[in-house]
């Protein structure tokens, strides 16, 4: 299966351990030397409607991906 960034952006990531919703891949970080991805970025939730900003965008290293879908991705164990 080949899928480009910004395919990737437009999924749902989903935390299959508790069902909770993380939101939608905002960017990846790439190994260069190595040449993969590495993990996927998820902005944090707003606080307090935005008013209080965000909290820390979300990381998702790629061993934690367990299947990505048509639209959206499953992941496990986020740390």
């Amino acid at each position: 299966m080949k899928c480009s960034i910004n395919e990737l952006k437009t999924k749902e990531v989903i935390n299959v351990s508790d069902g909770a919703r993380l939101g939608f891949v905002s960017d990846v970080l790439l190994d260069l030397k190595e040449g993969r991805i590495v993990a996927l970025i998820v902005p944090g939730a707003y606080r307090l409607m935005g008013f209080l900003g965000r909290d820390e965008d979300v990381i998702i290293n790629w061993e934690n991906i367990k299947k990505i879908g048509d639209d959206i991705i499953i992941i496990d164990n986020i740390s």
